[in-house]
């Protein structure tokens, strides 16, 4: 078993994930949500993943490039470029202590952040959010917790339905000291 959620059709052949249809990433509710942790699951566990996008995102695409660039993305080489250049493994990520998260981000070169999610209802948000939520599944407090994720492009937010981005990363390469 590969630990690999199983919304999105894959097969698994060592360390490598084949998505033989098309993975939705342009926004439109669920599909683009499940995508998403689908491709945050597979850099958790350091997978090299193989797969075509279905259109363009209507969103800005920079918030998914921690993740696994596809081999296909329609219409914008530009972008698909950009997407592979910048990809490294471990750019976002999250670790769990008790009562908290910390997440750090290198997604901008040059820069680094490390944050720590300790308020209740952030950290609430943000396990609630690791598998795709919809956003009128949430309180009024879920609701402004998922927006101050989404402001920090810790959560992905669009077509009603939010997902956390930073992998839990269970897989580091060797030597780790490169990440």
């Amino acid at each position: 078993m590969s630990g690999l959620p199983t919304a999105v059709p894959h097969r698994l052949a060592g360390r490598r994930v084949e998505v033989p249809g098309l993975l939705d990433v342009g926004g439109q509710g669920r599909d683009t949500a499940e995508a998403v942790r689908f491709l945050r699951e597979c850099a958790g566990l350091g997978l090299r993943v193989s797969w075509r996008a279905a259109g363009q995102p209507s969103y800005d695409a920079r918030a998914l490039r921690h993740l696994p660039p596809p081999d296909e993305l329609p219409g914008d080489h530009e972008e698909l470029a950009a997407w592979r250049s910048g990809y490294a493994h471990g750019a976002l990520y999250h670790r769990r202590g008790p009562g908290f998260v910390t997440v750090m981000d290198r997604r901008e070169p040059g820069t680094a952040a490390r944050l720590t999610l300790d308020h209740p209802d952030l950290l609430a948000a943000f396990d609630l959010l690791l598998d795709p939520t919809p956003l009128d599944a949430l309180d009024p407090t879920g609701r402004e917790a998922a927006g101050l994720l989404a402001a920090e492009r810790l959560a992905l937010v669009t077509g009603g339905w939010a997902v956390a981005l930073p992998p839990r990363i269970r897989r580091w390469p060797v030597p780790c000291t490169a990440i």
